[in-house]
Parts: structure tokens; sequence; C-alpha cells
């Protein structure tokens, strides 16, 4: 006779190949996304192509109004798609090809000029298409390891994955491009040539990885609302609102570090090697400190923890960043909390979508991921016009070689580049102290959800 199997006692097993494929493709994706919106774009059109920067700027705020409606009306179409391959997949297998495309062409002149009005029309173009690709293919890959898996354990060994892959998305940007880039007038076709091949790469592996992961929990049979109705009950979820405070300053900081990290190495002495080493070692290390004190102290005051400390670290560098001893010790903690962004956010994200089901009654991955890059997206946008405005203040000139700019504009690429993820992280530590997410309630909230989602996948 067969025993009856409680359902929340069953260990919940994801394949190692749906770990590693899926974070290999999430890296790709995500690489790209950072060589292009991380600095690597804005640098290449005003700092070689010659566009203006107030163009510039604007294209990024344009691209971040067109994206309060991409996202979210993205999300909520995932969410209602039936196909054999589930609701994500066909989105990530389909639309590989064209995101890394669009992400060759950027890096060529098209061929109606090198105006100032040309240029932005290239920019602003590439941007758009970029960006449409990024979020059908990105929101997908994010909101796997929710339906691969239902507890937060199962979870945790995906984002695990996912962050060892990271530290390539985090490297490249940082490491490869400043090697790389192409200085004023320069022959741009080794580097055309290494971008080319990134794309390539890139769309074989997100391609090829969707063969070896599959959705777990669709929920395609329950009753969805409409979409307005969907994104005002994800304002309705008090911890989502705390989440997007935290989730907002990732993005932007993440954004702008990646941008400033370029022209930073362009006018000070620290050394590369050193300061890269230390960034690994501290991302290294994060991943180690967060997952061990994950369980003792929970989400809410891991990630209060990492705001205090990173907030520290960046107001140091904002006053004495000159110093090689002060940038080391910065580029370090910067490392801890890039690991705590890496790790926590997207736990603390599957604790707000799963409190969002206990609330509604429906799985809603797709409208949420949506909405969240409606607040991110902008973070983006701001991060990369905030940073080109903040250093003109202080006279940097982008007409100059390397190591040519002011005492006053060297000091202002610091103040660019810290002094608002300073302030944003301060915030998000303030904001920690009302997210509702924790204690032994939410515990048994939890671990009856996944009672629950267990027995309905067992049935």
């Amino acid at each position: 006779m067969e025993k009856n199997v409680n359902p929340a006692a069953v260990e919940e097993k994801v394949p190692v190949s749906g770990k590693f494929w899926l974070s290999f493709a999430d890296c790709m994706c995500g690489t790209l996304n950072s060589l292009l919106t991380g600095g690597g774009m804005t640098y290449f059109f005003t700092k070689f192509m010659g566009m203006d920067e107030g163009l510039a700027s604007l294209v990024w705020i344009l691209f971040g109004i067109w994206n309060a409606f991409n996202d979210p009306l993205f999300g909520y179409i995932s969410d209602r798609t039936k196909s054999r391959l589930g609701r994500r997949i066909p989105y990530i297998r389909y639309g590989a090809f064209f995101y890394a495309l669009i992400f060759v062409v950027t890096w060529f002149k098209w061929p109606f000029g090198g105006s100032q009005t040309a240029l932005f029309i290239q920019m602003l173009a590439t941007l758009f298409l970029f960006d449409t690709l990024y979020t059908a293919i990105a929101t997908s890959l994010y909101v796997m390891p929710y339906t691969m898996a239902v507890t937060n354990k199962a979870r945790s060994s995906i984002f695990i994955w996912k962050i060892g892959f990271s530290l390539i998305t985090l490297a490249v940007p940082l490491v490869v491009f400043p090697m790389i880039k192409p200085e004023v007038g320069s022959d741009p076709t080794r580097f055309q040539f290494i971008m080319t091949g990134i794309g390539v790469a890139a769309f074989l592996i997100i391609f090829f990885s969707t063969f070896f992961y599959q959705e777990k929990v669709q929920d395609e049979s329950e009753s969805q609302p409409g979409i307005i109705k969907s994104v005002v009950e994800c304002f309705k979820n008090r911890a989502f609102v705390m989440f997007e405070i935290l989730s907002f300053t990732v993005i932007f900081i993440q954004t702008i570090l990646m941008q400033g990290v370029i022209y930073y190495f362009d006018e000070f002495t620290t050394p590369m090697p050193l300061a890269y080493g230390a960034l690994g070692l501290g991302a290294i290390g994060g991943i180690i400190l967060w997952i061990k004190m994950l369980r003792p102290w929970g989400v809410r005051k891991c990630v209060t923890v990492m705001c205090v400390a990173f907030a520290a670290a960046a107001a140091a560098m904002c006053v004495f960043g000159k110093l090689t001893p002060v940038a080391l010790v910065v580029f370090l903690l910067t490392g801890v909390g890039f690991a705590g962004g890496m790790y926590l956010v997207p736990i603390m994200n599957g604790d707000v979508i799963d409190y969002d089901e206990l609330r509604t009654g429906a799985r809603r991955e797709g409208i949420y991921a949506g909405v969240n890059s409606l607040i991110t997206k902008p973070a983006i946008s701001l991060a990369n016009a905030a940073f080109l405005m903040i250093a003109k203040w202080f006279g940097y000139d982008t007409a100059l070689t390397a190591g040519m700019q002011s005492d006053m504009a060297k000091q202002g690429v610091l103040v660019a580049w810290m002094a608002i993820p300073a302030i944003l992280l301060v915030l998000s530590a303030v904001g920690m102290k009302f997210y509702p997410l924790f204690g032994k309630k939410w515990d048994d909230d939890k671990a009856a959800l996944a009672a629950r989602h267990a027995e309905d996948t067992k049935e």
C-alpha cells in the first residue's frame, strides 16, 4: 500500500544542467545589456563618435519614458502566453538572434552620416530596439527560477549558480571594455570585431540554453485580472513597494558604477589589477557572507547591513577616491555590495511574489517583473544622464584624451560616480524598516505555500 507523503517534506531538486544553462544564458543576456547600457554606449557615442552630451542625455530620458509602457505590457502578455514550450521559453529562444544582432550593429556608424542629428537617431533607434528585445528575453530569464522551483531552498541553489556566472557579467564591462574601448581618433576595427564576437557567442548560448530547462509552475488556468488592475495590485502590495526602493537603488548603482569606472581609470592612478582584485575578493567574500547569514539574520537585516556598509564606502570614494588605499577598500566593499544585490534581491523578490499569491490567489511573476522594470529601467536612464550632467558641471571635457582633465573635473568624476549611490543606499536602509516579510509568521506562511505548490505539482 502506498504511503501518503507530506509534500512539504519532499526535497525539491532542480537538475544541475538546468541551473547551469539558465545561469549561463542569463549571464550572456546581462553581459550584452551591461556593455551597452552600463556606460559603453554613452562612452562610444559621446567620447568616440563626438555626440553632444545633452543630446545623449535626451536619448536616455526618452528611453526611460518608453520603458513606462514596454515592460509592464510584456510582463502582462507573458503571464497569459500559452505554448507547448511554456510561457517564457519562446521569447528566450526566438528573441536571441535579433537581440544579438542589434547589439552588434550598435558599434558601427550607420550609413546616413555622422552629424549630431544622425547620431541622435542612431542612438535612440538602437536603444529602443535593443531594450525591447532585452525586455522579452531578460524578463523571461529573470522569472524562470520562480517557475522552475517552488521552495526558497531550491530557488536559492539556482541563484547561487546565477551569482557565479554574474561575475562574468560584472567583469566584462568593468575589465574588458576599458581595455578594448577605442580612443578618440583611433581605428575602431579591433573593438568592433571583439564586440561582434561577444554578440555571436551570446546568441548561441542563449538559444541553446532553452533545451535544458523548463517551467514547473505555469498556472496558465488561473484567472488573471486586466493589465490596469494587475499593475494597481502590485502597488497595493506593501512589501513590493519597499522592495522597489531597493531594486531601483541596485540597478542605478550597477549602471553608474560600470559607467564611472571607465572614466575613473582614465583620470586616476589606482592600479586596475589591484582594484579589480579587491572587487573580486569582495564579491567572493560577499557571496559567502550573505549565504551564511541569510538564515540567522533574514533578508531584511542582511539588506540593511549591506546598504549601510555600501553607503559608507561610496561616500568615502566621493571625497578620498584619489587615494589608492581608500579606493581599494571601496572596491572591496563594492564587491560585497554587488554580491548582496545579486543574491539577496532575487530572494527578496521571490518572497514578494509569493506574498502576492497569498493575497490574490494568482501567480503573477511576469507582471511583477514588468512593473519592476517600469521602476528600474528609468534608473538606467537616470544613471547615465546624471553621470554626464554632474561631470559636465565640474568641467569634464569629452574632447580631451585620458589623464588630461583638470583637478576640478577629476573631482567631478568621483562625485558623479558615487554621490547619488550613497544617498540611495541610505534611503534603502531606511526603507527596510517598513518591509513586512520577516519573522515566524512569514516563515509559516511560506511553508504553507510551498506545501500547497508541492501538492499541486504532484497532482
